[in-house]
């Protein structure tokens, strides 16, 4: 991240306003890092509680991802995926649109959580499974949200070089 001065994030305005750019510096994506590792781990723990294991087929998919301990995977059924109660985690979240009403599903390390209105689909489990494999590669919640967080306010969430391969995994997956 060196040499980055400022990261954008473009967002719609509500109401009549124009296309507003706003920008996340350097240092506040780092003050807001930690803020973000704690809020996951966090989730992480209501979801190992109160998930349900993976169904066979789910294993049987998550180790053809190549996922090191899929018997700790969780998932989580939840009307909306739940936002953080800190002002500016909860702020940084909405304004990336990495956490919306319209998010299906999120992976918190071992633990995801699954809109109630997308529970069954296999794309949208795989997809939240190739991010599982991911934080094992990282090796844990603070380098992969690091790199995952930079890339996705920096090039944009559908752009980001995990989410493709997540993507990838899932398209190859579930043809």
């Amino acid at each position: 991240m060196k040499g980055v001065r400022l990261i954008p994030v473009a967002k719609l305005a509500v109401g009549d306003g124009p296309l507003v750019a706003r920008m996340i510096t350097p240092e506040q994506f780092q003050a807001l890092l930690p803020l973000a590792c704690a809020w996951a781990e966090e989730q992480e723990r209501i979801i190992l509680r109160d998930g349900l294991p993976l169904t066979a087929p789910q294993i049987a998919d998550a180790k053809r991802i190549g996922i090191t301990h899929p018997e700790r995977v969780r998932l989580r059924v939840v009307d909306e995926i739940p936002l953080p109660d800190n002002p500016m985690l909860r702020r940084a979240a909405e304004m990336t649109g990495l956490i919306s009403p319209l998010t299906a599903g999120l992976t918190l390390r071992y633990g995801i959580f699954i809109q109630s209105d997308s529970w069954g689909e296999r794309r949208l489990v795989v997809h939240e499974l190739a991010h599982v494999a991911q934080y094992e590669r990282f090796g844990g919640f603070r380098s992969f949200l690091e790199q995952y967080l930079h890339e996705c306010i920096t090039i944009g969430y559908p752009e980001a070089p995990l989410e493709q391969e997540a993507k990838q995994i899932e398209n190859e997956l579930c043809r």
